[in-house]
């Protein structure tokens, strides 16, 4: 198969996997294969709730999957910093996040990471809160060597598909959909759905997408057309429908969360997933269609706390690492032994920190950081 045809069949794979979770495994081991790495996955990490999750993982071991969400993810010095990266952009963990140096001397590198022989990788924030990331992340054994020029070219190939995969999932609730009964499966959606062919012709719309046209207030139906109210989202949907008929890489970025505002005011999104290769192939023929449209009210994008704070008192990363391991771990002692940092570094650390910040004790930091969340820190 050539360098073309994987792609092809990658990209059509991760689209299927938006229908059906069952199918992101694979996903993840074609990915790895397609970028040069030994594993990837798909995670959920929260920096002030202390919580981890893995969606979906190939090339790692579920004993060490178990645990990190049980106890490493807490000590994984990449965070809180890899909350700051905007979504679909591509970072290596090393030296993007923290020094090699550093992360080497970590206790995770020590007692998670190396053990598997793991040693570098990518991520892509795939969505973002105030406090957690879904995170999109291939990585590499010693053996293949650190990430390079050229894996991170196809990793940012791929990343794009899989962000408007995994949209497009959460829009769906991760139901399982069989292509001959797609329409009915989605009818019953609070997300307005839309089947459409090339030309952007309305195929069949769920009674969400129906409100949304009859009310006219972000979407409309002219001559049974499916567009947008704004001129220039109306644009970008046509772009994106004529994109999808020949198939899921010819559509590229186009239809990654294109925004859309009402002429209320309020802001929407809309996605669009290619019904012409993949498994949707079969649902797009018995449809006419060559799209499907989703389309849901937007959701503010928030600062991070540690975003904020690090933004306000103008914390160095590494401050940043101090403070939030003082705030979890507590004493210096301990938290020279989790960052792999000499207790003299942290001091030093601590101390710009309460220098910055006008704190006085340990205590004053939690009250800090609680108070960029509004909620209390165990």
């Amino acid at each position: 198969m050539s360098e073309i045809e994987r792609f092809s069949t990658l990209i059509g794979d991760i689209y299927d996997a938006s229908l059906d979770p069952a199918l992101w495994p694979g996903v993840c081991e074609s990915t790895s294969a397609f970028v040069g790495a030994s594993a990837a996955g798909l995670m959920w990490q929260d920096t002030l709730r202390k919580a981890a999750h893995v969606y979906f993982a190939w090339g790692i071991d579920p004993g060490y999957t178990q645990i990190y969400t049980e106890k490493y993810c807490r000590l994984n010095p990449a965070f809180p910093t890899m909350l700051f990266f905007d979504v679909e952009e591509v970072w290596s963990v090393v030296p993007d996040c923290i020094s090699r140096e550093e992360f080497c001397r970590s206790r995770f590198g020590k007692e998670w990471l190396f053990p598997q022989g793991l040693v570098d990788g990518l991520f892509s924030n795939v969505e973002k809160s105030s406090t957690s990331c879904d995170t999109f992340l291939a990585v590499r054994t010693m053996s293949e060597g650190f990430a390079d020029d050229e894996m991170r070219r196809r990793f940012a190939l791929v990343a794009p598909h899989v962000r408007r995969a995994v949209l497009i999932g959460q829009v769906i609730d991760r139901k399982t959909v069989e292509a001959a009964a797609l329409a009915d499966s989605f009818d019953t959606l609070t997300a307005g759905m839309f089947l459409v062919d090339a030309i952007g012709r309305i195929v069949h719309a769920n009674a969400s997408g129906h409100s949304m046209v009859t009310e006219a207030k972000v979407l409309r139906a002219a001559a049974g057309k499916l567009g947008a109210t704004d001129p220039q989202a109306d644009q970008a949907l046509l772009d994106s429908f004529t994109a999808a008929a020949s198939g899921d890489a010819a559509l590229g970025r186009k239809g990654i969360s294109i925004p859309l505002k009402a002429r209320t005011g309020e802001r929407f999104i809309a996605h669009v997933l290619p019904m012409t290769s993949g498994a949707r192939r079969k649902a797009g023929v018995f449809y006419s269609a060559a799209a499907t449209v989703f389309v849901h009210e937007a959701v503010l994008n928030l600062p991070s706390p540690p975003e904020a704070v690090a933004k306000e008192f103008r914390l160095t990363p590494a401050e940043l690492r101090v403070l939030f391991a003082i705030i979890e771990v507590g004493r210096v002692p301990e938290v020279a032994d989790v960052l792999g940092i000499s207790e003299a570094t942290v001091k030093t650390h601590l101390h710009h920190v309460f220098e910055k910040t006008g704190a006085t004790r340990q205590a004053d930091l939690v009250k800090l950081i609680a108070g960029y969340t509004n909620a209390p820190i165990s």
